[in-house]
């Protein structure tokens, strides 16, 4: 009696393979060789048919062409502000106008902070040699003449990059520094000489700092000054920091 069950299984199972058989047959048909080739592969009629999901194969093949080197282009057509950034920046990769500057407004403060108090120690790593002997000389000067200095900076309302070139292997950046300071010059006895200590006068000075980017120190050095009034030529290094 099993055997008669496994032959009626063995038979019903060809039958569903038989209509399985028909059933795909009659879906996919049979090639002829003369079937259209898959939406995806088909090319454009001539008749302007558009190739919707047409994948290019000879265009996905071809190396990626790298974008055009508009460097040349830009130094080209740049300001020379910009041209003489990109030169220091080509010798100096990690120069940026926001860190310097805030390296730049930080050396402000503390060298009128120690040009008045007439601290030649904390003027020395900040100064190149150029301008050194002039900031001693006119603190020398101020001592032989018994006056005493006070600044006090209110606050620096701007600093901008207004020139930056290289020299040789030297790079100069000039900024602008657009300041409020309270400047009051007194005698050994306190008087007041000169100034008022509640007047906040408005000062522009342009300092540029110099760098050698040949060298492992990464700090730049105030290396000249000039102190810009409405109406008045410039003055020397040591006439500039003066009130």
């Amino acid at each position: 009696m099993n055997d008669g069950f496994h032959a009626l299984d063995i038979v019903f199972f060809a039958v569903v393979a038989v209509f399985l058989i028909l059933r795909l047959r009659s879906v996919l048909g049979k090639r002829t060789g003369n079937e259209e080739p898959p939406r995806w592969t088909r090319t454009p009629k001539d008749d302007g048919e558009t190739a919707d999901n047409v994948i290019d194969l000879t265009r996905a093949r071809r190396p990626v062409e790298a974008e055009p080197d508009v460097t040349a282009d830009v130094a080209a057509t740049a300001g020379p502000l910009a041209r003489g950034e990109a030169a220091i920046r080509a010798r100096d990769p990690s120069f940026s106008n926001t860190g310097f500057l805030s390296g730049a407004r930080m050396a402000f403060e503390m060298i009128v902070g120690a040009f008045a108090a007439g601290d030649k120690k904390a003027l020395r790593p900040l100064l190149a040699d150029q301008v050194y002997k002039p900031f001693c000389d006119a603190i020398d000067a101020r001592a032989r003449a018994g006056e005493e200095l006070s600044t006090e900076i209110m606050g620096i309302k701007s600093a901008e990059i207004i020139e930056a070139i290289m020299v040789g292997t030297i790079a100069q950046v000039t900024v602008r520094f657009v300041s409020e300071q309270i400047n009051v010059i007194k005698d050994l006895d306190g008087r007041i000489v000169e100034g008022d200590p509640s007047r906040i006068v408005p000062v522009t000075d342009e300092w540029t700092f110099s760098r050698d980017t040949r060298s492992k120190d990464p700090n730049w050095h105030l290396s000249a000054t000039r102190a810009v009034t409405e109406g008045d030529a410039p003055h020397d290094a040591a006439d500039e920091v003066q009130p």
